[in-house]
C-alpha cells in the first residue's frame, strides 16, 4: 500500500526533532509573555494554532509530489513575486518594525516574504536542475544570478535587509550544490567585501544605523545596541544550569526587549543555562544533519537542490539569530526557526520540513 511505502522512508527522526524544538519554543514564548502571571497569552495561542495548522499543511505537502511543483516552477515563481508585491496594495499591506513586509488579513498578519522563500527554493531548484554541473563560466553564472534578483530587490525595497540576506544565502547554497566552482565564490566574496563602502552610501538611514551600531557596540544610543547589551546580560546570568523555568529575572521584568521573537534564545539560556542552549544547538544540528541525509539520498538532483536551499535557509537563520543575541552578528530581525513567536514563520518553516519529508519518502519511485 502507498501508506506503508511512504512510512518506510519517512524520516521520523527529522519530524520528532522538529516537534521537540517547536515544543521548547512554545514553552519559552510562554515564559517571555509571562504565562505564570497572565495565563495563556495571545502569543501562546497563536503559536499553538500555527503549529497544528502547520501539521495539516505538512500532510498535504507529503501527498503532493514535489516534482509536480517543480514542473510548475514558472507559475510558482510568478506567484511568489506576486506575494511580495501584495504588501504595496493600500489597505492590505502593513508596516511592522519599520518594514512593509506584511499583509493584514483581519485578525492575522502574514509576512509574504516567508511564503516567497519556499516558492523561490522550489522554482530556483528547477531552474538549476537543467544547469547542474554546467555553471562553470561567467555567462552561466550571470544567467543563474538573474533569477533571484527580483526577490532580493523587492525585499530590499520593503526594506528588510535581514530577509534579503536569507535569499542571498539560499542562492549561494543552491549554486554550490549545482556545481559552481569554488573560485567564483571566493572571487565574488572578495568583490562583495570591496563593495561594502559603496553599498553603504546607498543604504537607507535605518540600515546605516544598524551597521554603525554593530561597529560601535558600546554606544547604547544606536539602535539595537541596548537590545544586544541586555541580551548578553540575560545570557550571562543563566550561567551553567539556568535560573529555572519561568524564573528568569531579565525576562520576568522585561529588561530584555522583543524577548518572544528576536531574542528568544537569550530567554532560553537565562532559564535553562548553558545546558539548555547547548541542547537546543544539538537539536538544530540533528535537524540539519537529517535534512542533509535526505538531500544526499534523493532520487533526483531536483530533490537535492530543494533540500540544499532549505538547509541554507535554516542554517543562516540559526547562526544569524544566535550570533545576534551574543553580539557577534548585526541585529537584523531574523527570527530563530521553530522557536521565535510568529505564526507565518512557524507555518512556513514546517512546510519546508514537509517538503524535505516528501523528498525522503520518494527516495525510491512510488506508484501513485
Amino acid at each position: 500500500m502507498l501508506e506503508r511505502k511512504m512510512l518506510k522512508h519517512f524520516d521520523w527522526t527529522l519530524f520528532v526533532t522538529m516537534v521537540l524544538i517547536v515544543a521548547l519554543g512554545i514553552i519559552m514564548i510562554a515564559s517571555a509573555t509571562h504565562y505564570a502571571e497572565n495565563g495563556l497569552t495571545r502569543q501562546i495561542k497563536i503559536q499553538a494554532v500555527a503549529f497544528f495548522l502547520g501539521l495539516a499543511i505538512m500532510v498535504l505537502t507529503l501527498v503532493i509530489d514535489y516534482n509536480y511543483l517543480g514542473d510548475l516552477y514558472k507559475v510558482v515563481y510568478a506567484l511568489s513575486i506576486f506575494m511580495l508585491l501584495l504588501v504595496y496594495i493600500p489597505g492590505l499591506g502593513a508596516v511592522r518594525g519599520g518594514a512593509r513586509s506584511w499583509i493584514d488579513i483581519g485578525p492575522i498578519d502574514i509576512q509574504t516574504s516567508e511564503l516567497a522563500k519556499i516558492g523561490f527554493i522550489l522554482s530556483y531548484g528547477k531552474f538549476l536542475e537543467s544547469r547542474y554541473g554546467k555553471i562553470d563560466n561567467i555567462v552561466e553564472i550571470a544567467v543563474s544570478l538573474l533569477f533571484p534578483l527580483p526577490f532580493i530587490f523587492l525585499v530590499l525595497l520593503q526594506p528588510d535587509l535581514g530577509t534579503a540576506l536569507v535569499f542571498v544565502v539560499i542562492t549561494l547554497g543552491m549554486l554550490f550544490i549545482a556545481g559552481m566552482p569554488w573560485k567564483y565564490f571566493i572571487g565574488g566574496g572578495a568583490l562583495g567585501i570591496a563593495m561594502i563602502p559603496v553599498a553603504y552610501r546607498f543604504m537607507g538611514d535605518h540600515q546605516k544605523r544598524r551597521i554603525d551600531a554593530f561597529l560601535n557596540p558600546s554606544n547604547t544610543d544606536l539602535p539595537g545596541n541596548y537590545h544586544v547589551r541586555q541580551s548578553k546580560i540575560t545570557i550571562g546570568s543563566g550561567q551553567f544550569s539556568g535560573k529555572g523555568l519561568f524564573m528568569g529575572t531579565q525576562t520576568r521584568y522585561d529588561f530584555l526587549p522583543v524577548q518572544e521573537t528576536d531574542f528568544i534564545f537569550a530567554v532560553l539560556v537565562e532559564e535553562l543555562g548553558f545546558v539548555g542552549g547547548a541542547c537546543l544547538i544539538l537539536l538544530y544540528f540533528l535537524l540539519l544533519y537529517r535534512m542533509f541525509s535526505v538531500g544526499k539520498n534523493s532520487k533526483d538532483i531536483y530533490g537535492t537542490l530543494v533540500v540544499s536551499g532549505i538547509i541554507s535557509m535554516f542554517l543562516y537563520q540559526i547562526i544569524q539569530n544566535i550570533g545576534m543575541t551574543m553580539g557577534v552578528m548585526p541585529v537584523t530581525g531574523v527570527t530563530l526557526p521553530f522557536m521565535s513567536y510568529g505564526g507565518s514563520s512557524l507555518i512556513i518553516s514546517m512546510v519546508a520540513i514537509g517538503l524535505v519529508l516528501g523528498i525522503s519518502v520518494r527516495r525510491q519511485k512510488i506508484k501513485f
